[in-house]
């Protein structure tokens, strides 16, 4: 048995997909489906129920992930106590990002601490369901530290921490019908055709929230699970108006940006582990932090 088995075995277990796991584990699908077969041999039991549609855990897998979890922190801790006799940190810190990252130059942070701390594997992982599955990832230790869109609970066992919040704003093309106003209501908009992120995205969550306080409802047809420069070629196009943070619609000068009367705040959280971070993990935590504003 092998640590890159476990790693492949707990990704499926978190997923409940070998593809969405293969993405996760930066390996193809085949791979990944033969180290857990493989791992399944070596034990003599089925992990996972591939008899339905939607594969789940056994409960043999329910018992090993319990025991798998366990192994791998322990042997990150074992590679990590270590570091101290090259004087610099050693290991690997798993993040989850996002797809936006607002005001803040993260990009820079984590290169600045790939740079000071060139023995440490930093690993990004970047969800295409939204964030919300890092909080059970931070849990259950697959994840080390990641950034989470207006999170839909406060888990005890983290430690959630406000990095950023700023307002979204309305995005449209030049020759919308609002294009030339000062501010727009959410009631006003009730009719439009959005362009957004899918249900699970902290911000359709977000937009969403804010319509149905105002008493309406919001109509997102156009659903792209990737970033706002697609979003932005899709509204200058034709399909549909969209929400952005400032930060965001700064980028796209083509289009026009109308403040909204309802001031909706999207906000980011650090979110890690309460107690037990790694050294790595934990200087990582203290460097995102500490991310400096986006040059403009």
């Amino acid at each position: 048995m092998e640590f890159r088995q476990l790693e492949h075995f707990l990704a499926v277990a978190a997923e409940m997909s070998f593809t969405r796991a293969a993405d996760r584990a930066h390996v193809v699908q085949s791979a990944l489906s033969t180290s857990v077969a493989k791992l399944e041999r070596e034990l003599g039991v089925a992990l996972f129920d591939r008899s339905r549609q939607q594969i789940r855990l056994t409960p043999a897998g329910e018992r090993f992930r319990v025991h798998a979890d366990e192994v791998l922190r322990a042997g990150r801790a074992a590679l990590d106590s270590v570091g101290e006799f090259h004087g610099s940190l050693m290991g690997t810190v798993e993040f989850g990002a996002l797809i936006s990252y607002g005001p803040l130059d993260v990009a820079r942070a984590l290169g600045d601490f790939h740079r000071d701390h060139p023995l440490v594997r930093l690993r990004l992982r970047l969800s295409q369901t939204g964030t919300a599955n890092y909080l059970t990832a931070l849990i259950d230790g697959s994840l080390d530290v990641a950034l989470v869109s207006v999170p839909d609970r406060f888990p005890p066992q983290l430690q959630m921490r406000l990095l950023f919040e700023e307002p979204l704003t309305f995005v449209c093309r030049p020759d919308h019908r609002l294009a030339g106003a000062t501010r727009v209501s959410l009631a006003g908009l009730a009719g439009e055709d959005l362009t957004g992120f899918p249900p699970g995205f902290g911000l359709r969550r977000l937009i969403d929230d804010a319509f149905r306080s105002a008493g309406v409802d919001a109509r997102t047809l156009y659903e792209v699970p990737v970033g706002f420069p697609v979003i932005a070629d899709l509204v200058g196009n034709g399909l549909g108006t969209a929400f952005m943070p400032v930060s965001e619609a700064r980028r796209f000068p083509h289009l026009r940006s109308v403040p909204l009367a309802e001031t909706t705040q999207w906000q980011v959280y650090l979110a890690a582990p309460a107690a037990g971070q790694t050294p790595a993990a934990a200087r990582l935590t203290q460097a995102l932090m500490n991310a400096e504003p986006t040059a403009q």
